[in-house]
């Protein structure tokens, strides 16, 4: 019997220390505190998209407005705002660089923008569509002009003078390439024509020449000088 009381005290849990209380506590008081934030995000979250709502539908009322920029928001903001906007069928983007600054625009469909507009957007501009008319206007001139060089060909480039007229004082009224064909040897500076200059001898036949000349040479040498 001792030995069935003593098996039955060891099997049962032994009661918490003080330390195990304290912390069992603090998880508890944690798990409150985190519970009780996210029900105020969740209750944030719902006010939230309430005043969206609100702000949207007004919008869609005012006859006078086209479009609506809000105040930044982050970015649980902006994904309930974008939310609202589909659901009441409207356009909405977002601009901005930096994460937390950036903002939303909405359009009504009928006034959507087109793709220069929301490129202005997207580099801090603001749109003006009369400039953008202007931009247009120069981009298709410019457009036109360069598809009618390309049919035109390639320009050809005419010198502004006449460099037969430049150096006539030097060359006369002909051109240079008749007046080469015109000029004549002078034979006071003794030009000879290339006609002349060639030899039309074989190797051969110069150098027994040159033979000959040698052994002539060495007999004149030779002869007894009469006194």
């Amino acid at each position: 019997m001792a030995d069935l009381l003593g098996s039955i005290l060891s099997s049962m849990e032994k009661p918490p220390s003080l330390g195990d209380q304290e912390t069992r506590r603090k998880a508890r008081e944690q798990a409150a505190r985190l519970k009780k934030l996210q029900e105020q995000e969740k209750q944030q979250k719902v006010e939230f998209r309430k005043r969206m709502e609100k702000e949207v539908s007004d919008f869609i009322q005012d006859s006078g407005q086209i479009k609506k920029k809000f105040e930044p928001m982050n970015k649980i903001e902006r994904s309930i705002l974008h939310d609202v906007v589909e659901v009441a069928g409207l356009t909405s983007f977002s601009f901005g660089e930096d994460n937390d600054c950036r903002y939303v625009m909405i359009f009504k469909k009928e006034f959507a923008p087109s793709d220069e507009e929301l490129d202005s957007y997207r580099h801090g501009e603001e749109w003006d569509p009369q400039k953008a008319e202007e931009k247009r206007k120069l981009k298709e001139l410019a457009q036109q002009q360069e598809e009618e060089a390309a049919q035109q060909g390639p320009a050809v480039v005419s010198p502004a003078s006449d460099y037969k007229d430049k150096y006539s004082h030097l060359i006369g009224k002909g051109a240079a390439k008749d007046a080469a064909h015109m000029l004549q040897a002078n034979k006071t500076y003794g030009c000879v024509p290339v006609a002349n200059k060639r030899d039309t001898r074989s190797i051969e036949e110069a150098m027994n020449e040159i033979r000959a000349k040698k052994r002539l040479r060495q007999s004149g040498e030779e002869l007894p000088t009469t006194s």
